[in-house]
């Protein structure tokens, strides 16, 4: 069984977790204290899990991988039969792997604002942050502003992929670093579409959306 070393409030551990329900994959969460405790950076998980010190992390039957978007990459290859999330088509794996560099950017900053502002690091230049992430967001606005007029709602490919998985939780999560999404009605609009993908999980602050009432069933859950 895959082990993930997760932290609860992690987006990047979301990205691997969210990947891993629509794969409908078994797996043993092995819970890392991240805040406050810090122990992704004790000497034990340095040692024996991650020499970085950074989250996620899974060990696949002995197989250990760091690093979200590349858990992602390995997990959609190995498990997807169907190539849904990772299609094979050279062209969209390309596109992918560049929208890869833009959600490391949204964790550079957009994340970085809210290790700030939710988690107390005081040492983070949280304006910088916050420039850093409203250029990242203009860019995403904009390329899904363009799909939009060509009856596309998605990253790369005509439904969702790696790609939206990989940017989504630091921008959903962008007001607990001060950064508000409302200039970028694009960029809101996708975030509520993949919100309501099926299977979606949430988590806290990116909640699921509700199931809508049928009409026959006004008080239905």
């Amino acid at each position: 069984m895959i082990r993930l070393y997760d932290y609860a409030l992690s987006g990047n551990c979301f990205k691997v977790r969210q990947m891993l329900a629509w794969l409908g994959l078994d797996y043993q969460s092995v819970p890392v204290d991240f805040h406050p405790g810090r122990e992704h950076k004790s000497a034990a998980f340095l040692a024996h899990v991650n020499p970085l010190g950074q989250l996620p992390v899974i060990d696949d039957d002995g197989f250990v991988l760091r690093d979200a978007q590349a858990i992602l990459v390995y997990l959609a290859s190995k498990y997807d039969a169907q190539a849904r999330w990772y299609p094979v088509d050279p062209q969209l794996r390309g596109q992918i792997a560049m929208w890869f560099a833009a959600a490391d950017q949204i964790t550079r900053t957009a994340s970085a604002a809210r290790l700030h502002d939710a988690f107390g690091y005081e040492t983070i230049d949280i304006e910088a942050c916050r420039r850093g992430a409203h250029e990242v967001f203009r860019l995403l606005d904009d390329h899904l502003a363009e799909r939009a007029s060509d009856g596309l709602r998605w990253l790369a490919g005509p439904h969702a992929t790696l790609a939206d998985l990989a940017c989504f939780p630091y921008v959903a999560m962008a007001g607990e670093g001060g950064i508000p999404l409302d200039e970028y009605p694009a960029l809101r609009s996708w975030a509520w579409d993949f919100r309501h993908l099926p299977g979606f999980i949430g988590m806290s602050g990116i909640f699921a959306a509700l199931p809508v009432p049928s009409p026959l069933c006004p008080e239905a859950p």
